[in-house]
């Protein structure tokens, strides 16, 4: 898909892989809409790329801004949330602010803004996910299950618009990204492996999932490799995981919208 002239929404803009995927954007000559809900941060981020900034709650608030975006060609599904910690001692009420941010709220934007895709006959959505998604992560129990959630929407939504010319599907699983989403989860990143890379890394291969089409692309892609061995030698991962340390989440996306 062509980017000039296109209009992007990104979700979770603020900061992370949102801000840095607007400036990615911005040199494409794509209109930017940018949402989240740090309005001084939103608001630079903005300043830097030339977009519109939106300070909405997409989890309460979609209906509002999708009437404020308009008709729009990309959507870019990136804010999050997430918690470390035993399940077991994961305070009341977080499990459902993950649940409505990471998966139900890329479900109403998708929703409200795919009809007229459809309609226009061009648009692309994206979903970034997780690696945590593919594999199942400790302690990250209830954040796997809201990106493993958005990973089979994506693939049952491509299924759907296989035939519909010109509207694309695509899913990025991150790894451990350098950005604020360990410490404002509760739990800082304190492992030597895998190092964290830079969000910009991510924003590329978004930009590129765009242009090309691509419907899958793990970042980095060695990753890849953990997800294909828990799919085909379900066993033979989990004792690998086990002995040689699980992978640790995403850097999710933007982490607070």
């Amino acid at each position: 898909m062509r980017l000039a002239d296109a209009h992007v929404l990104v979700t979770g803009a603020s900061s992370g892989i949102g801000a840095a995927t607007a400036l990615a954007l911005a040199g494409t000559g794509a209109r930017l809409t940018l949402a989240g809900r740090d309005r001084e941060r939103l608001a630079a981020v903005a300043a830097a790329t030339g977009g519109r900034a939106l300070a909405y709650d997409v989890a309460t608030q979609t209906d509002e801004l999708v009437s404020r975006a308009g008709h729009v060609d990309v959507l870019v599904n990136n804010a999050g949330v997430g918690w470390a910690g035993p399940f077991v001692r994961m305070p009341a009420g977080t499990a459902e602010r993950l649940l409505a941010v990471n998966l139900g709220a890329p479900i109403a934007l998708t929703r409200l803004l795919l009809p007229g895709m459809v309609a226009a006959g061009r648009g692309h959505l994206v979903f970034v996910a997780s690696i945590a998604g593919a594999v199942g992560v400790a302690q990250e129990s209830v954040y796997s299950a809201t990106k493993a959630g958005l990973m089979t929407f994506a693939e049952g939504l491509r299924h759907e618009l296989h035939h519909v010319p010109g509207v694309g599907v695509s899913v990025l699983l991150p790894g451990v990204v350098d950005t604020p989403f360990f410490v404002r989860r509760g739990a800082p990143y304190t492992r030597a492996w895998p190092v964290p890379i830079a969000p910009e890394r991510v924003a590329r291969a978004i930009v590129a999932a765009i242009t090309d089409g691509r419907p899958e692309s793990f970042v980095p892609g060695w990753l890849r490799v953990p997800a294909r061995l828990r799919g085909a030698a379900p066993g033979a991962f989990r004792l690998l995981a086990r002995r040689f340390g699980r992978i640790q989440g995403s850097a999710g996306p933007d982490g607070a919208q």
